[in-house]
């Protein structure tokens, strides 16, 4: 794979058009790889969003940090 297929393949997962499973396919090994990429694209992570099994455990985890921020001020 090419240096510009693996940039737009990171463009696309920062989209959420692709997921971690299809980065690894493509050849990336590790995970640090892709943050690395990302790093240097001046990207971020995709944001996984709110739906499915796990919804209502990730809310939960959101309001327990929302809430911790709010004891340090």
């Amino acid at each position: 794979m090419t240096e510009i297929e693996k940039q737009t393949l990171i463009r696309r997962y920062a989209a959420g058009q692709v997921t971690w499973h299809d980065l690894r396919q493509d050849g990336f090994e590790d995970f640090v790889q892709v943050l690395g990429a990302l790093g240097e694209l001046g990207l971020r992570l995709p944001v996984a969003s709110m739906t499915g099994p796990n919804r209502e455990a990730r809310e939960r985890g959101r309001a327990l940090i929302r809430d911790a921020l709010r004891a340090t001020r």
